[in-house]
């Protein structure tokens, strides 16, 4: 399992556009991805689960991976949140 939190640098948060990206991004992996604010935890699966967290820019989120290709996963991920995230 890998666990990493990102401040969420996009002065608007995650929205529709930046959750779509990152759940066609999770499907190319076989790892489960969930999304944690807080005490919610969310599978990155459904635009739904991660619109219904209302994360905003400045919070903070834990991403989760778990499975057999976490480690290219996890890269991939944190490419997202670290370029890709803030220039939405």
């Amino acid at each position: 399992m890998i666990s990493k939190d990102y401040m969420i640098m996009a002065a608007q948060g995650i929205h529709a556009r930046p959750a779509t990206t990152l759940i066609k991004l999770t499907k190319n992996f076989k790892s489960a991805v969930s999304l944690k604010k807080g005490d919610k935890v969310v599978r990155l699966n459904s635009i739904l689960n991660i619109l219904s967290m209302t994360i905003k820019g400045g919070e903070t989120v834990c991403v989760i991976i778990e499975g057999e290709d976490e480690v290219s996963a996890a890269t991939a991920i944190d490419l997202f949140f670290t370029e890709e995230l803030k220039h939405l």
